[in-house]
């Protein structure tokens, strides 16, 4: 079947009849979900059938970002809060054990959450390293500030997520810890070193490049192409990821619309396709958007193909799971920091 190099968001909990049209006239690859699309488990669940009926695709991938912290799509009171990334870190060092068991078991049990309402993919683990002075954006959601570390525990991550049936996207690659700016409001500049990015920031990043999807960064690394951040970078996505870091996996943007990237929505799509990105993302839910990135996002063909068929064909059959037992193992665990991991 015939499919567009994008994924879509929409407006709201439920399909209009404008956004159906549009599903089954643009053949989007995939869809995603944020808090306005969200109500109940029942709505959910619906909406999620309702997304694949449209595409005409049973298997259509249905994306999410459900972190814990402050990025959780997915709250109170139907579902529960899970920890920031943080709190991973902060368990690594007191034993390197308890922080990679902890992180296991927070996938795990997201994984369960996403698996009963049909969503298979979860924007997920982060190899950010962050920095001193960088903007909070990444902050507490990150796994620590060495490479070693923050790799270890995003392979824990991913981990959990596969044994429960759901596949993860590493983000944001080549990494976004050393960002002065939100990408979603500005387009930040980093300006160290090529040596030291390799030694750090990418460093994170090599060990998992095995992972089926990642999602770019909306960063320029001056060192490497100063006129153009990672996302619209031909030289960043071939010499850096592709090549340094060895990802091999289906490559996606992160969202054409934020700020960070300049533009028309239809030139910005157009970049991100010549750089070399597999798939475009768009998260806003604006039809007209939705629209003008359909019209310049090629179908779905050659490489890029054969990486959305890979990625879709690692997705493991969810493994046997005690939901209660884990939880309240999780929670032990976290206890473990005392009052400071609320």
């Amino acid at each position: 079947m015939t499919m567009r190099a994008f994924i879509t968001g929409i407006s709201g909990p439920d399909l209009t009849e404008a956004e159906r049209a549009f599903i089954r006239a643009a053949k989007p690859w995939g869809f995603i979900l944020f808090k306005r699309n969200v109500q109940s488990p029942a709505q959910v669940t619906a909406l999620v059938e309702q997304l694949r009926a449209c595409a005409g695709r049973a298997e259509a991938p249905v994306l999410i970002d459900q972190e814990g912290g402050r990025v959780q799509r997915l709250g109170p009171p139907h579902w529960p809060v899970y920890p920031a990334g943080v709190v991973f870190d902060r368990l690594y060092d007191l034993d390197s054990s308890l922080g990679l068991r902890a992180a296991w078991l927070s996938a795990r049990l997201i994984a369960e959450d996403l698996q009963q309402l049909g969503i298979t993919v979860d924007c997920l683990p982060l190899a950010d390293v962050p920095v001193a002075g960088a903007d909070a954006v990444i902050g507490d959601r990150a796994y620590g500030t060495t490479p070693a570390k923050v790799a270890a525990i995003a392979r824990a991550v991913t981990d959990g997520l596969e044994q429960g049936g759901v596949l993860p996207v590493l983000k944001h690659i080549p990494g976004h810890g050393r960002a002065t700016a939100d990408t979603h409001f500005r387009l930040p500049t980093v300006d160290t070193p090529e040596t030291e990015l390799d030694a750090t920031d990418f460093a994170a990043f090599r060990p998992l490049a095995d992972l089926p999807m990642a999602m770019t960064a909306h960063v320029v690394f001056s060192a490497i192409d100063a006129a153009h951040p990672a996302t619209t970078s031909a030289t960043m996505i071939q010499r850096v990821i592709r090549e340094r870091i060895g990802f091999q996996g289906l490559l996606m943007s992160d969202d054409v619309s934020m700020n960070a990237l300049a533009g028309s929505i239809a030139e910005r799509t157009r970049a991100i396709v010549a750089a070399g990105c597999d798939m475009v993302l768009h998260c806003n839910g604006k039809l007209d958007e939705m629209q003008a990135v359909a019209a310049e996002t090629p179908e779905l063909a050659g490489q890029a193909l054969l990486r959305a068929d890979r990625a879709l064909a690692a997705r493991k059959t969810p493994s046997g799971f005690d939901r209660i037992a884990a939880r309240a193992e999780l929670d032990a665990l976290i206890n473990r920091l005392g009052p400071a991991s609320a």
